[in-house]
């Protein structure tokens, strides 16, 4: 059965707690969009019972899967979620994918089939990691242990994919059916990337070069649940190993203007405290 999904019902926001989700339902709702946010314990993507009722009567979803659609059984779990969601009558399906990761790329072709309209957005490191959650404690401290050196990543800022996520939600017509491989302005390492924000910060901020197992080891001493670790580990050793040093368009096709830089978001963060003691 298909609801009668009109440009008045809401847009399901999946992931909207997370760094881009809570972006694209700001904006949304600052527009006066009606949103369905989904959060745990309404919604579980380990619960498919869960989803009928906030996929009811949706016209559109924005689809950030958590932890990552790397994680083991991400693949089953988004076909089986694309077919319920056209078969609750949505129109637009927005995918945020991962840049390099041959199970995002799968799940893109899943979400591609399913019958709606759809919109890819294959991004990978936000540039938020160093201000949120991930890297935040470890510059806020001054120095950042990590088993990465010299390769390079195109940071994105999740400003940038939020703003992209919102647009094609609310011109399908123009976005439907684009892949937009989303980057920042410049290819920056781990170590250019915290010396840049020791610099905005006029603060001595040392980046530390540990083996790869000794860096699991500490995560696993901190209470680290071995899942997440294992996740971190696949990003660390497959997808930083050079595949994604390389710029791309999809920001200045999506939005007619160039990504923002690493300059521009560090200040921002900086200016509101993200890492201050």
């Amino acid at each position: 059965m298909t609801p009668p999904n009109t440009d008045t019902a809401p847009i399901l926001i999946l992931g909207a707690s997370g760094k881009t989700g809570r972006r694209v339902a700001a904006r949304l709702r600052q527009q006066g969009i009606a949103i369905r946010e989904a959060r745990r314990p309404a919604f579980d993507w380990q619960q498919p019972e869960t989803w009928p009722a906030m996929l009811h009567g949706a016209r559109a979803a924005y689809i950030a899967f958590a932890p990552d659609l790397a994680a083991p059984g991400a693949i089953d779990t988004m076909a089986d979620f694309a077919r319920q969601a056209a078969l609750a009558g949505l129109q637009h399906l927005v995918l945020l994918s991962g840049r390099g990761e041959p199970e995002a790329e799968a799940c893109e072709q899943l979400v591609q089939r399913a019958g709606p309209a759809w919109t890819i957005l294959r991004a990978s490191w936000f540039m938020q990691n160093f201000s949120e959650e991930f890297l935040r404690d470890a510059i806020r401290q001054g120095a950042v242990p990590l088993p990465l050196d010299g390769v390079r990543e195109p940071f994105i800022d999740a400003e940038d994919i939020a703003e992209v996520a919102v647009a094609a939600l609310l011109d399908p017509a123009r976005h439907a059916s684009q892949l937009y491989e989303l980057t920042g302005p410049a290819l920056l390492s781990f170590p250019g990337a915290v010396a840049a924000i020791g610099t905005m910060l006029q603060r001595d901020i040392a980046y530390i070069k540990v083996p790869m197992e000794e860096y699991f080891q500490a995560m696993a001493a901190q209470g680290i649940p071995a899942d997440y670790a294992a996740l971190v580990r696949y990003l660390f050793t497959t997808v930083l190993d050079g595949r994604n040093e390389n710029l791309a368009d999809g920001v200045q096709r999506a939005l007619g203007r160039p990504p923002r830089d690493f300059t521009a978001f560090g200040t921002a963060a900086a200016e509101a405290g993200a890492w201050k003691a």
